[in-house]
């Protein structure tokens, strides 16, 4: 499915609610919303399905509502890189809008997903009459940056044990260090997953063998229980 084919299903909720409870859009007045709301339109995307591809003209820039969305890239020889996996409340495609280029990744849903799809020209058209609207949109193209570089950082100069544990414990909450212990679940497969951190499934999958060996986490499907957050922080292998 490409992004000009949404799918009614579910209720009507009119667009206004939905970008009401978005940051990007939360203390826009009433006026304001409507306008956006007059460029934006569902999409209703299921397990599977394409939202765009490598190469498709981009005409504006997608927000998950519920869902969960992949970019990726395909080599020539077929093989995938995962790029990101987003969820609810995340944009995406805000950067090629500036460019007037085709995509250079391709997104598909991961699981039945509902989206807006807010239009380019109504973008242009609210950044030349409100210019807070481009600093959110900076701030926002600004955040993806410094993770891009700290995934380039990631892959270039940390083992793989490293990554795992970094992306086990990548949740902010445990930055302040007042928690012991903590779950986390993982938010694909473990072939997604592996791709998303640069590795082969088949090392990813021994590396969380080592660890729960190790009496370091306990795997329950795609749930990982983490006993002990510093013992892992810590641990070289």
């Amino acid at each position: 499915m490409q992004s000009g084919e949404p799918r009614p299903r579910g209720p009507d909720i009119p667009v206004e609610q939905f970008l009401v409870n978005l940051p990007l859009f939360s203390d826009l007045s009433p006026d304001e919303i409507k306008r956006i709301a007059g460029g934006t339109r569902r999409i209703y995307a299921t397990k599977g399905d394409m939202l765009f591809t490598r190469g498709d003209r981009c005409e504006g820039f997608h927000v998950i509502l519920y869902g969960q969305v992949k970019l990726f890239v395909t080599s020539p020889q077929g093989s995938e890189k995962v790029i990101e996996l987003m969820g609810p409340g995340v944009s995406f495609g805000e950067a090629i809008l500036f460019m007037d280029s085709p995509y250079v990744i391709s997104a598909q849903a991961l699981k039945d997903s509902l989206l807006l799809h807010v239009s380019k020209s109504m973008v242009f058209a609210e950044i030349e009459r409100d210019p807070r609207f481009a600093r959110r949109l900076l701030a926002g193209m600004s955040r993806k940056l410094h993770q891009l570089v700290r995934d380039v950082e990631a892959y270039s100069l940390r083992s793989g044990l490293e990554r795992v544990i970094g992306y086990l414990l990548r949740d902010d909450a445990l930055s302040d260090g007042s928690a012991r212990s903590t779950s986390v679940t993982l938010p694909a497969n473990k072939m997604i997953v592996a791709s998303r951190l640069n590795l082969t499934p088949e090392y990813f999958s021994r590396i969380l063998h080592e660890l729960a060996d190790a009496g370091l986490i306990v795997m329950e499907g795609r749930s990982v229980s983490v006993p002990d957050i510093e013992r892992l922080r810590t641990y070289t292998g």
